[in-house]
């Protein structure tokens, strides 16, 4: 059924499908009974599905990936698809228009998107204002970011403000350092600066009458020796974990004729070309750590036996994005069904 829905809904430019299936999906809720049918078919209920992590209960260990729902607009109604849990954002402190438009792209022959949205989201003060309407109980999870005009010396300051004014109203933080569409982000994986913003956050955290997990989004473009720096920059820091990974800028091995690849340009590439760098990623950082933290695994998922490789490769939770996207809202009842026969 949704193979036909996505058939239609792909006839239409990305972003601009994006916001109407937002649309739809709010309408639709607002329907008697229609989020309770959506329960009925996409969730899945039993207690081995449920996971306790970095202090947090699960209900499930699938959760929805940070950049579908940027502005925390549509988690209750996404709860009722059957996620475990939800991150919002990539939410910056002040609202941002993000990169110029066309700026998101299907592969369709590759299973993937190339999107350079740019942390485009409307500013912390308009997600904390729809997060104080929160109705569901599902776990959320705060992705945080800079904005594109704050400088990379005073980055720091920019994630101080999301995590104060995010930290009443979600479950745990993600501190991305790693989309490739911001410029100079990335150089704040670095180890000296990642460990000083990532301290500073643990130092406000620990001045809470209760603190919350931290947890730190990598790029699957770093080399080994930048993944031992980020093993043991967990371990000085004493966050709670990582989620891996994020896009990539890699293109190599795709299907998709190079030269549309090349006029759509720079970007952050998801889905299936993701799969195997993710996993590697997951394992490398899973064995070399001897598991001393818990992995968040995301990339390539559009398959339940896309999810079991991501959990056998050392990944305790996994997220979904643009599996989603493809496959639709039986993907998370169709991994969960799949964990349980294990």
């Amino acid at each position: 059924m949704y193979k036909i829905v996505r058939f239609f809904l792909f006839l239409f430019n990305p972003e601009f499908i994006h916001h109407i299936s937002f649309k739809l999906i709010k309408f639709g809720a607002v329907i008697p009974g229609k989020m309770w049918a959506w329960r009925l078919l996409f969730k899945v209920s039993n207690s081995r599905l449920e996971r306790e992590v970095f202090g947090l209960k699960f209900e499930n260990p699938v959760g929805l990936a940070a950049g579908f729902d940027k502005d925390a607009k549509l988690f209750d109604e996404l709860a009722s698809f059957g996620f475990g849990f939800i991150e919002i954002g990539t939410v910056t402190p002040l609202p941002q228009e993000g990169n110029p438009k066309p700026r998101l792209f299907r592969l369709k022959e590759d299973g993937g998107i190339i999107n350079r949205m740019g942390f485009n989201n409307k500013g912390i003060e308009a997600v904390v204002a729809s997060l104080r309407r929160k109705k569901s109980n599902i776990i959320i999870g705060g992705n945080i970011g800079k904005n594109k005009e704050t400088p990379n010396d005073k980055a720091v300051e920019d994630y101080e403000i999301c995590f104060e004014k995010l930290f009443p109203f979600v479950d745990y933080f993600v501190v991305n350092v790693s989309s490739p569409n911001t410029p100079g982000l990335r150089d704040l994986q670095q180890k000296a600066p990642l460990t000083a913003l990532l301290n500073r956050l643990q130092e406000l955290n620990s001045k809470k009458e209760k603190r919350k997990p931290i947890l730190l989004k990598i790029a699957p473009d770093l080399s080994n020796e930048q993944l031992d720096d980020i093993i043991e920059i967990v371990s000085d820091t004493k966050i709670d974990g990582v989620v891996a990974t994020n896009t990539t800028i890699d293109r190599s091995g795709l299907k998709t004729d190079k030269t549309l690849v090349q006029a759509i340009g720079n970007g952050g590439l998801s889905g299936t070309p993701l799969k195997v760098r993710s996993t590697q990623v997951i394992k490398y950082l899973s064995d070399k750590s001897n598991r001393a933290f818990p992995i968040i695994g995301v990339g390539g998922i559009h398959s339940a036996e896309d999810a079991i490789e991501k959990i056998d490769a050392g990944a305790t939770l996994l997220q979904v994005y643009t599996g989603f996207i493809y496959e639709g809202p039986s993907l998370i009842k169709c991994i969960n069904k799949a964990i349980l026969k294990r």
